[in-house]
């Protein structure tokens, strides 16, 4: 019995397990389905809430744009009914002036490129549109007028701003040179480009008052003996062997000084042709006096406004080079690789300064070099002088060849070519920082280029004497021609006029000024054919063969011998002025050589750019010019004080011609200033010309002058030092406060040492609410903290913390009893330990706890 009713009881039991389970299975079938039945209602009514939604946005919109519209159509109908009340104005007066404080602040906020383009645009459009409601009634549009006026103002100056840079000549061609061969290469073209303006100018000067006058309103060619090719010489005036000579048909055109007429005045304007010529060969000098002092000035002013500082120089380069404004990738490699150059630069400064040398033997060879440099100064001089003296032994003899014609320009030529390198080689023995040697080459090839120049012109004044020797006797020999022609034809009929002479049979004067002009283009020109020639073959010719031959060459041609070709910087720098100066002086003689210069400077732009980026490599020691371009300056100032001086010996010293140039038939050719004072102005003018003329009156004002200028001098050296003063106290002040921050930061913990160290006495009593704060509880509700006894150290002792608490043995540990495991109630708003509900005792949760 006991058995079977202990099998029912388990049947009982497994029924209703597997009720229990069937019962589970369904209630959780019955969850999930409820589940997905609330989920996909939640979906539904998510959906219909943001239908809801955009339809109420789209409501929103479309009453926002038909309130535009009707305010839009509102003040274009009724300019007299005010559209806003005055606590809408104030409210938007209130949100343009935040718009535009966010516009003019808007660079310095710290956030992305992107939301600061957004945030701008649209302050910008709001300031649009707003801006012109804040009149009132018929003010409105004239407000609105107004605003929009000088917005179109201001982009009208920054676009005429931009245009102005974007008409710079050759800007971006600098810009590429500077950014791969630095700032001294770059200062060059900069130089070059001045000086082609200033070239521009004085061929604008020559061409319109001296040139365009003549052919348009003086005698035709033919008409006159100056204007004529003489009879012997018309077979061969248009072969080319002449014409390069600067003979035949050139010699007699507008291009030299022979051409032009004598008469006071030509043409139906009465244009004073002789007085012009004058005038414009006087300005030239002074323009380019006043330029050159001027741009003097203004690189003087902007190095010393420059403020540049020698603290933190890599620091400055490596944060602030970045041109974040570069959108094109070519120019951004060009600015990499200029940020490169100038570290270069810097670093190559930074050696220089900090350079340890020998001083006796640095000495020693200094002078060596100096007197090498010397003994190739006047060996060059002497050389020129005996070729000049011997071409005007070729001048005399018949068929003479091209070389001996052409004997003294392919001396100067080679010898502009030769001797700049041979400085340079033997410059190497004085070891100069990069920016002082590029100086002292710069004044050797000055010195050697001027002592060629004046030696030419000393032995051009022997033959310009032995010409104005000859000219005598051929002023003879033309009168008795004339006056032979005149007789002849009058004594076989005196009542018929006689014909005139053909202007061809008329015997010439050497005219002496021609010659000089003549000289003055053929070194110009041979100049520029050696210069190019010299870029072509030692720079683009040995690049091309150093390129493609150093695959199946014994050695590296690139790092060994001969190598690209570096930029001659002194070389170029040197030629440029010797070549203006040359161009000063033969403009008197030669009015078309200044527009040979001008197609020389043109073309040697585009020539030398193309040749720097194809052929030649940065300096191995890169530099900084940034005082170069003065430096340049200053040898230009020389040589035009230099080359002023022969014009004017042979303006107030030689007889002009006697049959050639529009000072023909006068003593001196400064005469033509008075016969025009006394001709076309008052007598009181001439009376006041002839008193300041007085060398009374001019010798004072000189003095005046001198001391006039060596005031100034002493004045701007005053203010120089002052300066330098002024520097040192800022720098001696900037660094007293890095020091005073620096014995801050390193007194700091030896103060806390300090205080850590100090007796409890001398330290501040805490108050007695920090003091109730410092009695802390236990954590299982124990009584405060007990007083220290023996062994324990106080609070406030040195010894508990710091470096002493390293050498306080460890105090004993006082233990009680504990108390009973029961839990106490929470506090009110306390959360309850672990979650349990309460129990039927506090404290407790369900059944007893258990020990």
């Amino acid at each position: 019995g006991s058995q079977q009713n202990r099998a029912s009881r388990r049947k009982n039991y497994q029924r209703k397990n597997r009720d229990g389970k069937k019962a589970r299975e369904e209630g959780s079938q019955q969850k999930d389905r409820g589940k997905t039945t609330s989920t996909k209602d939640q979906k539904e009514s998510k959906n219909k809430e943001k239908k809801t939604t955009k339809r109420g946005k789209e409501g929103e919109n479309k009453q926002k744009k038909d309130r535009k519209n009707s305010t839009s159509s509102t003040s274009s109908n009724s300019s007299d009914e005010e559209s806003l009340s005055e606590e809408e104005l104030a409210m938007l007066k209130e949100q343009v002036e935040q718009k535009k404080k966010l516009i003019s602040t808007m660079r310095n906020k710290p956030w992305r490129m992107v939301k600061k383009l957004s945030v701008l645009r649209e302050a910008q459009d709001f300031v649009e549109k707003f801006e012109g409601a804040l009149g009132k009634g018929k003010g409105k549009k004239l407000y609105a007028y107004k605003m929009m006026m000088a917005k179109k103002w201001v982009k009208f100056k920054r676009d005429f701003e931009n245009f102005k840079t974007q008409c710079i000549p050759w800007e971006m061609k600098i810009k590429e040179v500077e950014s791969h061969f630095g700032s001294s290469v770059a200062s060059y073209f900069i130089f070059l480009r001045w000086m082609y303006g200033v070239n521009l100018v004085l061929f604008g000067l020559i061409f319109g008052l001296v040139i365009i006058p003549e052919v348009l309103m003086g005698m035709p060619y033919g008409s006159l003996p100056r204007k004529t090719v003489p009879r012997d010489e018309q077979a061969t005036a248009m072969d080319f062997s002449v014409l390069w000579d600067f003979e035949g048909y050139i010699k007699y055109s507008a291009l030299f000084y022979g051409y032009y007429n004598n008469q006071r005045t030509i043409g139906w304007l009465k244009y004073r042709l002789p007085m012009a010529y004058f005038m414009v060969g006087i300005s030239i000098f002074g323009y380019s006096l006043m330029v050159v002092i001027r741009s003097m000035a203004r690189n003087a002013n902007e190095s010393t406004a420059d403020g540049d500082d020698d603290n933190f120089i890599f620091s400055w380069k490596m944060f602030t080079s970045w041109d974040y404004l570069i959108g094109n990738p070519e120019t951004a490699d060009n600015k990499f690789a200029s940020i490169t150059t100038s570290f270069k630069e810097s670093i190559v400064d930074e050696q220089e300064s900090n350079k340890d040398e020998n001083i006796h033997l640095r000495r020693f060879l200094r002078v060596l070099a100096n007197v090498l440099i010397i003994c190739c100064l006047c060996g060059s001089g002497y050389l020129i002088y005996f070729v000049v003296k011997r071409s005007q032994t070729f001048s005399k003899m018949q068929n003479v060849g091209w070389y001996e014609r052409n004997e003294v320009e392919i001396v100067m030529s080679l010898l502009g070519m030769f001797c700049p390198p041979l400085f340079e080689t033997i410059a190497a023995l004085e070891n100069y920082h990069p920016r002082i040697g590029l100086k002292w080459q710069l004044g050797r090839i000055f010195a050697l280029f001027l002592g060629n120049l004046y030696t030419f012109l000393l032995a051009l004044m022997d033959d310009v004497n032995e010409k104005l020797a000859e000219e005598d006797v051929v002023k003879n020999i033309t009168h008795w021609t004339l006056l032979g022609h005149q007789n002849s034809s009058a004594g076989n009929d005196s009542t018929v006029t006689p014909p005139p002479l053909d202007p061809a049979d008329v015997p010439r004067g050497p005219c002496w000024e021609t010659t000089v002009g003549i000289e003055f283009v053929r070194l110009t020109v041979s100049d520029i054919l050696v210069t190019y020639i010299t870029i072509l073959v030692g720079d683009f010719i040995r690049a091309c063969f150093v390129r493609f031959v150093n695959y199946c060459w014994c050695w590296d041609l690139e790092a060994g011998f001969p190598s690209y070709a570096e930029f001659d910087i002194s070389g170029n720098v040197l030629g440029l002025v010797f070549n203006q100066g040359m161009i000063w002086m033969g403009s008197f003689y030669a009015p078309g050589l200044v527009g040979i210069n001008v197609l020389r400077l043109l073309t040697s732009m585009y020539f030398q750019c193309w040749a720097v980026m194809s052929s030649n490599v940065p300096h191995a020691r890169v530099f900084k010019a940034s005082k170069s371009n003065n430096f340049y300056m200053g040898l230009l100032l020389l040589i035009l004080f230099l080359s002023l001086l022969p014009v004017a010996y042979t303006i107030m010293s030689l007889p002009p011609s006697f049959d050639c140039g529009p000072f023909s038939g006068k003593k001196r050719m400064y005469d033509v200033i008075q016969e025009t004072i006394e001709l076309d102005f008052p007598l009181f003018v001439a009376k006041i010309f002839s008193y300041v003329a007085n060398p009374g009156l001019i010798i004072p004002a000189i003095l005046l002058m001198v001391l006039t200028i060596y005031y100034l001098n002493a004045v701007s050296k005053a203010y120089q030092r002052a300066n330098a003063e002024l520097r040192k106290k800022m720098q001696m002040q900037r660094e007293e406060e890095k020091n005073k921050r620096n014995n801050k930061a390193s007194t700091n913990p030896m103060l806390q040492d300090l205080e850590d160290l100090l007796t409890p006495s001398t330290k501040t009593e805490s108050p007695p609410k920090q003091a109730e704060d410092k009695k802390i509880e236990s954590p299982n509700g124990t009584s405060p903290v007990r007083k220290p006894g023996r062994g324990e150290v106080p609070a406030g002792s040195p010894m508990a913390g710091g470096r002493g608490a390293a050498f306080t043995p460890p105090a004993p540990v006082f233990v009680t009893q504990p108390r009973t495991l029961g839990l106490r109630a929470p506090y009110p708003g306390q959360p309850r330990p672990w979650g349990h509900p309460l129990g039927p005792v506090p404290g407790r949760g369900r059944g007893q706890p258990c020990y």
